[in-house]
C-alpha cells in the first residue's frame, strides 16, 4: 500500500536538476556562515542524517508549510548547544552495532560538530541550514526510490567539489562514471562487493543501490526487506585511512540507510584479513595515483631505486590493485590446499593514463605482474578532466579478471577490448562542475553514451575512432588510441587547429618554445 501511496504523492518527486541548483545555493549559504570548505560536505551529511531522522518520527508522508513550520518552532525552544546534540544523538543511534562505532562518532564529534566554527553557529543560523536542506534539498529527493538513492548521492558528492585543493591527490570519483563501473562488473544481490581505498564512499554507495534495487525485483515486500538486509550488513565492504574521507563514507553509507557499514579506518596494506573474510566477487577501486611511499610495504619497493627517497608512488597506483591481486592469489592458493574449486573477482579500477602507457622500468615490471595471475579484459579512455574541478589527471577504467592468468592454458593471450571513451555528453559548468547535458526530448545524453560503451564492450565490436581489440602484454600500451583505426570522416578543421594548440601548449610547457 506504501508502494501506491508513494506513486501520488506530489511531494515526494525526484527533481535531480533542482537539487543540484539548490546545492550550489546552500553551498553559498554555508560559505556565508564560515563553514570551512573542507568541512561542509560532512557537515551537511551529519546534518541531514539529522533532518531524515525528525521527519521520519514525526511520520509526515509530505514535506510542506505545515510541518516545516512545526519543526521550526520546535527547533526555535532550544539552544545551538541542544541542536548539537541532538544530530550527536541521532549518529549515535544510526551507529548502533555499528563496526568500530566509538571511533566513528569520535571521528564525526572531532571533524564535524566540535569544530570551533560549528560551535560559532548561532540558533538562527542553525534554523536557516535545517529549512534550506529541507525545503530546498531533501523535498525533492524520494530517498525510497534508486532514482531518489542516485540523486541523494550526487546531492552528498557535490560538496566533494568545494573541497580546498590542498591536497592534489584527491580525485573523487564522479557518480555516473561508478554507475558504468557497477555495470561493467555486473553488480547484482548475489555479489559481494569491496573499495579497498573507498574514499566518501562513491563505489559503496553505488554498488549498494543497484543491489537494492535488485532486491525488489520480482519479490514480494516482505522478501525484498529479507534480501536487503543481507545486502547491507554482509555485501558492503570498504578501506580507507584518511581521517576526512572515512567519515565522509560512514556518513554517505549512513544517509542511504547502511547503518552497520562494514567500513575500516586503516590502510588496506594492513587489512588482509578483513579482505579474505570480505571474499568479495567485485572489486571497485580508484586508488590514489601520488601516494606517499613510506605508506607501502617494503615488499612491493623492492625493485624502486631510492624508494625512500621518492615524493610519489612510480606505479601509479598499480601496487595498490597489485597488492589487492596478491591477496586473492593467496586465496586462491588456500582453495587449492584444500581441494576447492578456485574463484576469480573482477576488479574494475581508476588509473593515470600514464600507468596504462606504462613508459619505464617499474611500471613495466607492474604491468608484467598483474598478468601472471589476472586478465586484463578491457581499458577505456575516459573524458579529459574526468576529475573537474578535482584533481588534474586524465584517468582510464581498467578491467580486470582477477585468479585467472592473462595467458591462457594452450599458451595464447586473451584478446583485450580497448574503448576510446573521451566524450560522456558532459560539459564544463562555471560553478557546477562537469554537468550532464539533455537532448531536445529531455533524454540524458550520457545515458545513451553509456549504453554505447556497454554494447561495444558486451559483443567485442570494433569501430573505428571507437574501439579496438588487440593482444598485449606488460610491455605494451594499454590504451585504444595505441590500436583503433581513425574514423577521419569526423575530422575537421576544428580538430587540426586544436590538435596544433595542444602541441604548442605541451612545447611550452616543457620548456622547448618560450612565449614572446
Amino acid at each position: 500500500m506504501e508502494h501506491y501511496v508513494r506513486l501520488f504523492d506530489t511531494n515526494k518527486q525526484n527533481d535531480r536538476e533542482k537539487v543540484l541548483k539548490n546545492t550550489y545555493d546552500l553551498n553559498e549559504l554555508l560559505h556565508k556562515m564560515d563553514i570551512k570548505e573542507d568541512l561542509r560536505s560532512q557537515f551537511v551529511g551529519t546534518t541531514l542524517l539529522y533532518i531524515k531522522d525528525i521527519i521520519s518520527k514525526t511520520g509526515a508522508n509530505n514535506i510542506d508549510d505545515g510541518l516545516v513550520k512545526s519543526l521550526k518552532d520546535t527547533w526555535k525552544m532550544m539552544s545551538a548547544e541542544t541542536i548539537r546534540a541532538a544530530i550527536k544523538s541521532t549518529l549515535d543511534d544510526l551507529l548502533d552495532d555499528s563496526d568500530n562505532k566509538q571511533k566513528k562518532i569520535e571521528l564525526l564529534q572531532k571533524n564535524v560538530l566540535n569544530d570551533q566554527k560549528v560551535k560559532k553557529l548561532k540558533l538562527e543560523h542553525w534554523i536557516k541550514i535545517l529549512e534550506t536542506i529541507i525545503t530546498d534539498i531533501y523535498k525533492y529527493i524520494d530517498a525510497d526510490s534508486s532514482e531518489g538513492q542516485d540523486i541523494l548521492n550526487l546531492f552528498f558528492i557535490a560538496f566533494n567539489k568545494y573541497t580546498g585543493k590542498a591536497d592534489k591527490n584527491q580525485a573523487f570519483t564522479p557518480d555516473h562514471i561508478t554507475e558504468f563501473m557497477c555495470r561493467l562488473t555486473d553488480v547484482d544481490r548475489s555479489k559481494k562487493v569491496l573499495d579497498a581505498t573507498c574514499g566518501s564512499g562513491s563505489f559503496l554507495v553505488q554498488a549498494m543501490v543497484k543491489e537494492l534495487a535488485d532486491c525488489r525485483r520480482g519479490k514480494t515486500e516482505e522478501e525484498a526487506k529479507e534480501l536487503m538486509e543481507i545486502v547491507k550488513k554482509k555485501h558492503i565492504f570498504g578501506i580507507e585511512n584518511e581521517e576526512r574521507a572515512y567519515g565522509l563514507s560512514t556518513t554517505n553509507m549512513l544517509i542511504h540507510g547502511d547503518g552497520n557499514s562494514n567500513i575500516k579506518f586503516e590502510s588496506c596494506f594492513k587489512c588482509k584479513s578483513f579482505i579474505k573474510e570480505a571474499d568479495p566477487d567485485i572489486i571497485l577501486m580508484n586508488p590514489p595515483y601520488n601516494a606517499k611511499p613510506i605508506g607501502i610495504p617494503k615488499e612491493y619497493k623492492k625493485n624502486w631505486k631510492k624508494a625512500e627517497d621518492k615524493k610519489t608512488d612510480p606505479t601509479k597506483g598499480f601496487v595498490f590493485i597489485h597488492f589487492i591481486s596478491d591477496v586473492i592469489n593467496e586465496m586462491n592458493e588456500e582453495l587449492e590446499r584444500n581441494n576447492k574449486p578456485r574463484k576469480t573477482v573482477k576488479l574494475a579500477v581508476l588509473l593515470p593514463v600514464a600507468a596504462a602507457i606504462g613508459n619505464g622500468k617499474i611500471l613495466k615490471e607492474e604491468k608484467s605482474d598483474m598478468l601472471k595471475h589476472n586478465t586484463l579484459e578491457a581499458v577505456f579512455t575516459l573524458p579529459n578532466e574526468i576529475f573537474y574541478p578535482g584533481a588534474s589527471a586524465c584517468a582510464c577504467c581498467m578491467l580486470f579478471t582477477l585468479g585467472q592468468p592473462h595467458i591462457k592454458s594452450d599458451g595464447k593471450a586473451h584478446p583485450t577490448f580497448f574503448g576510446y571513451c573521451k566524450d560522456d555528453g558532459f560539459k564544463k559548468k562555471k560553478n557546477l562542475g562537469r554537468i550532464e547535458q539533455f537532448d531536445s526530448n529531455g533524454d540524458s545524453i550520457w545515458k545513451k553514451i553509456e549504453e554505447e560503451w556497454l554494447d561495444l564492450y558486451s559483443f567485442k565490436r570494433i569501430e573505428d575512432g571507437k574501439s579496438s581489440i588487440a593482444i598485449v602484454d606488460g610491455d605494451s600500451e594499454w590504451l585504444c588510441e595505441a590500436y583503433m583505426k581513425t574514423d577521419y570522416r569526423k575530422l575537421s578543421e576544428k580538430d587540426f587547429q586544436q590538435t596544433l594548440n595542444n602541441y604548442l601548449a605541451h612545447l611550452i610547457k616543457e620548456g622547448e618554445i618560450y612565449e614572446a
